[in-house]
């Protein structure tokens, strides 16, 4: 996911909303042996937007949690801090707590360690995760609730409650609600298991506006 040479996506503000993400960042990049400047290249991001997150001064939005968590090789998850003591083929609802990145809200709907991540999400109408995205990789949604803006490509597609789209990643892709209340989904895309494969990343342009 690469947004054009020089810009970089806007994020909200830090806040006490995911006081764990700012270390976990720069732990979890040492972990994988990236530069500063080699995992912001491979984010999309200038270093000194991954350096502003790694330190607390902003935070990501999901969709940048979940580039991040490509980069780095491992979960969106672990990014956060969270712990799951056993991995456990069953994950009840009473235990799918929200966590809200961004302005998106998700719950983990799988179980971490595992070769594809799962996630029930909330996309909000307008949100600064509406970017255009190019990465290794597949990805599977199902939309629960609302209307979904799906574009890959030059395709632009209208999803509705029931409707489901599995692509590959590397197809340039954006997601986006069409109504003011949001879309509700299923979402599973696949996790790289090596953080050098994602410096593949391709360029993508930023985009504003619904397609």
């Amino acid at each position: 996911m690469s947004p054009s040479e020089g810009t970089d996506p806007p994020e909200p503000a830090a806040d006490a909303d995911l006081p764990v993400v700012a270390p976990q960042l720069r732990a979890l990049r040492r972990r994988a042996s990236l530069t500063l400047e080699a995992a912001a290249r491979a984010a999309g991001l200038s270093p000194a937007h991954l350096s502003r997150l790694e330190t607390g001064q902003r935070q990501p939005s999901l969709p940048m949690l979940l580039t991040l968590a490509r980069v780095y090789g491992t979960t969106v998850s672990e990014l956060l801090g969270e712990t799951v003591p056993e991995r456990d083929a069953v994950l009840r609802a009473g235990d799918m707590e929200p966590t809200r990145a961004g302005g998106w809200t998700y719950w983990q709907a799988g179980a971490p360690g595992r070769g594809m991540q799962a996630l029930r999400v909330h996309v909000p109408y307008g949100s600064q995760g509406d970017i255009v995205r190019v990465h290794p990789g597949e990805e599977w949604l199902y939309v629960l609730k609302g209307r979904l803006r799906l574009r890959l490509g030059d395709a632009a597609h209208l999803l509705g409650p029931g409707d489901s789209a599995h692509f590959d990643s590397l197809t340039p892709h954006r997601i986006a609600a069409a109504d003011d209340d949001g879309a509700d989904l299923l979402f599973v895309h696949t996790l790289l298991q090596s953080p050098t494969a994602a410096l593949c990343l391709g360029p993508t342009t930023p985009e504003t506006t619904h397609g």
